[in-house]
């Protein structure tokens, strides 16, 4: 491990800074860590392992364990430096203690002990320990281990030390249970656990991650006596993760499925002005762009000054290339940032002494100096990438200029529509059937499949709240496909213009016409198809709809269920069961001492059934679709906001959602026809 300044390598309590007292996060958890639902839960996780990643970033540690245990308590080592335990100044109590009690005490304010950090400024520990029932804390340092227990967040005895056998084992080991009184569900998603943990492996290189699965253990685990788990040699589920290429193995596995337009990976590592900046890419045969930014480990999905440089680098580059080269000829467009992020997979990653964010949840860098750092090493790195590899070269600026040319083309078909909606005054005739308010926040729209299911919607609704579409057959699949041949297909510039917000570089959140967007088709294979296709456009090229919550799915009825004069009506076979099933029962019950039961009679079992009973009938109707059921039916079920069923359509992890489109909808049979066969099991048969 390489030698560090004698000033770092010491970390003692001198390093640790007290800002404030501890007691306001439980009164006010989601300030501190964004939720108590489940994106809150793991995010404790987040912290406690942050702290130990640090080490690793700064050099002083190389592997880190995280392991799921019974009772849904998590335990989170690494063979760092160890927390320090001697006597704070300030706190005049153990520099441990100060660390877990106090809110914004830790090692990363005066930069000494750290020169770059991801944590969340000295706060994780403590709010862990602040949010769980129960939490111990153990350090390996000089010989001993020193530990110390915490009830929600308060401190249960002095820090104890023990001496050890083995005088060289040094590292912080944490060990807590979420508070059940905060937290909704205090139960961890393994593969949300597994995916944030492979990512943070890919972005320090060289430090091996292992999470562990051992909830499932039914013996007693003896945790005081041992420092890694994976020397107790459990039967458990474990991952491991070890990466020496850095960013360069993230980009291969981003593009593992995928076609690349040019054999090498572009890959650099370098510091400038006091920021490392770190960078990988690699241009696809795909339309849409995947550009995945850091700053010192931490996410930064709404990018920031770093991702600014790389992308005002990356278009003044490339034009210089094609310029230089006559790729480009006189009089010919520039390539804007539109045509040069087509098709790419990038990584931008730096680390900094002091970074700032916009925002708790760090989702924006401000530091202007990473900016900077970014274009002059990136700059360098790819200009001499480009020369030195000329048909790598080619390969990415033929990219660019199909790229520019689909623009052209899809401006073109982009202002056709707009002013078509413009001249018809945003209606289509004989298709949309409009609601009466033009108060986007009280308006929705209905989407449905076909003629028959428009003509009962359009007469079930409320004209004044509720817009009908019907689409004529399937629309066309939007994965990898250009705007301008999406604009081509009627139904989909149908929509556009129903929508009110255009589409490209256009879209205007502002004028979106409908705050609820329901897409309603029939619960059959075919429905489910042209679902899919809608969502697919839907995430191709409306996302913020999708984020503003404003896309939504209706759940209309399988059966309609007629008791005598009593109408039902049941969402699945199991709601069909159990009110036919219920009532058959007291039946039974009914007729039990004359033993005159009649046996149960089918009658086209794909569309009616009657169940019949001495004096007893039950009426059960299978519906195929919307256009089976009449306005008043399709109104009470699906269309009347206080009783009908709609489940809202979010995306929480847009990597794994942008994977499972591209193998789903796109062109590769294999990686379609092998997802199919791994998830078959799940699958719902309607038979």
């Amino acid at each position: 491990m390489a030698e560090k300044d004698s000033k770092s390598k010491s970390y003692g309590s001198e390093d640790i800074v007290v800002l404030e007292g501890l007691e306001p996060v439980r009164k006010r958890p989601g300030m501190y860590i964004g939720s108590t639902g489940p994106d809150g839960l793991h995010h404790l996780i987040v912290e406690i392992f942050d702290n130990s990643r640090d080490e690793a970033m700064g050099g002083f540690a190389n592997e880190i364990e995280v392991a799921l245990l019974p009772n849904d308590m998590i335990r989170v080592v690494d063979n760092g430096r160890g927390i320090p335990v001697d006597v704070h100044k300030g706190t005049k109590v153990s520099a441990l203690e100060t660390v877990m009690t106090k809110l914004h005490a830790g090692g990363k304010f005066e930069g000494t002990a750290y020169k770059i950090s991801g944590g969340l400024h000295g706060v994780g520990a403590s709010v862990v320990n602040a949010l769980s029932s129960w939490l111990k804390a153990e350090v390996y340092r000089d010989g001993y281990r020193y530990f110390q227990e915490y009830k929600e967040g308060r401190k249960q005895f002095d820090v104890k030390k023990i001496k050890v056998k083995d005088e060289a084992r040094h590292g912080t080991v944490v060990t807590f249970k979420a508070d059940h009184t905060i937290f909704s569900d205090t139960v961890y998603n393994w593969d949300r656990v597994v995916n944030h943990l492979r990512q943070q492996a890919y972005l320090v290189k060289k430090l091996r991650i292992r999470v562990i699965d051992a909830r499932g253990v039914d013996q007693k685990i003896d945790l005081s006596s041992v420092f890694y788990l994976r020397d107790l040699n459990l039967e458990v589920t474990s991952q491991t993760f070890y990466f020496e290429g850095g960013l360069l193995s993230l980009v291969k596995f981003y593009n593992l499925k995928q076609t690349p337009l040019h054999k090498n990976i572009f890959y650099t590592e370098k510091e400038s002005g006091g920021v490392m900046v770190e960078i990988a890419l690699q241009y696809i045969d795909d339309i849409s762009s995947r550009e995945v930014s850091y700053a010192n480990n931490t996410s930064t999905p709404e990018g920031g000054m770093h991702l600014t440089g790389f992308r005002t680098a990356l278009t003044r580059l490339l034009n210089d290339y094609a310029r230089k080269n006559n790729l480009l000829k006189e009089g010919e467009d520039n390539f804007v940032g539109e045509d040069v992020r087509e098709g790419i997979t990038a990584v931008v990653s730096v680390k900094l002494r002091d970074p700032q964010f916009e925002g708790q949840t760090k989702a924006k860098l401000g530091s202007v100096e990473a900016r900077g750092a970014v274009e002059t090493v990136f700059g360098e790195a790819f200009a001499a990438f480009l020369e030195e590899k000329p048909d790598d070269a080619r390969g990415i600026i033929s990219k660019v200029i199909l790229a520019l040319k689909a623009r052209k083309a899809a401006k073109a078909a982009k202002d056709s529509v707009l002013r078509k909606g413009a001249l018809e005054g945003m209606t289509l005739p004989g298709k949309l059937a409009d609601c009466q308010t033009r108060n986007a926040e009280e308006a929705e729209i209905f989407i449905v499949e076909g003629d028959s299911a428009g003509g009962s919607s359009k007469q079930g609704r409320d004209r004044r709240t509720q817009a009908v579409l019907p689409l004529k057959g399937k629309i066309l699949n939007v994965e990898r496909t250009r705007l301008d041949k999406v604009l081509s297909s009627n139904e989909v510039k149908a929509l556009v213009i129903a929508m009110g917000t255009a589409i490209g570089d256009a879209f205007d959140i502002s004028k979106l016409r409908y705050h609820k967007i329901i897409i309603a088709t029939d619960a059959d294979v075919d429905g489910a198809h042209i679902r899919t296709l809608l969502l697919t456009l839907f995430y191709r090229y409306y996302m913020p709809l999708i984020e503003a919550g404003y896309i939504y799915i209706a759940q209309p009825p399988l059966f309609k269920i007629k008791k005598g004069k009593e109408i039902s009506y049941a969402y699945s076979d199991e709601e069909k069961e159990a009110l036919v099933g219920k009532d058959v029962k007291i039946e039974e019950e009914q007729e039990n001492n004359e033993k005159e039961l009649e046996e149960v009679i089918e009658i086209d079992a794909d569309a009616e059934e009657v169940v019949a009973k001495k004096g007893y009938r039950v009426h059960i109707q299978r519906y195929k679709g919307l256009g089976e059921m009449n306005p008043e039916e399709l109104w009470e079920t699906t269309m009347d906001p206080s009783r009908r069923i709609l489940k809202q359509v979010s995306v929480k992890d847009a990597v794994e959602a942008n994977k499972t489109f591209d193998v789903l909808m796109g062109q590769e049979v294999l990686p379609r026809k092998l997802f199919i066969q791994s998830h078959a099991k799940l699958a719902e048969i309607d038979a």
